[in-house]
């Protein structure tokens, strides 16, 4: 968890190490900066992530993978449905992990 002011891909630096082995990851275009691409190639993960509107070279991306990770996003709407989880009524970081783990699974029996 970092703070709202918190850059993404500063939070993803320290998370980096635990990525699980996969082939590709989505993320926005808060995710978007070479050294978190030249991270994710170096675990053989090919980053779909699209290039920053400042960006002066435009970043290759595969278009149509990136369009499903709104299936993510609308999981996380559903997950904001329950209140305990969008206010974070839980302050500590395993007891807000476990109630999401328990609105997911409410969500997914759903």
């Amino acid at each position: 968890m970092t703070a709202g002011q918190v850059s993404d891909y500063k939070g993803a630096a320290a998370l980096i190490d635990l990525l699980p082995k996969a082939e590709f990851l989505l993320a926005d275009r808060g995710y978007d900066a070479d050294w978190f691409r030249k991270a994710l190639s170096n675990k053989d993960i090919k980053p779909c992530i699209p290039g920053r509107k400042s960006r002066k070279k435009p970043v290759k991306y595969d278009k149509r993978r990136y369009k499903r990770r709104n299936r993510i996003e609308r999981m996380f709407g559903k997950l904001k449905d329950w209140r305990r989880i969008s206010t974070r009524y839980d302050r500590g970081p395993n007891v807000f992990m476990s109630a999401i783990a328990l609105a997911a699974t409410v969500l997914f029996w759903l």
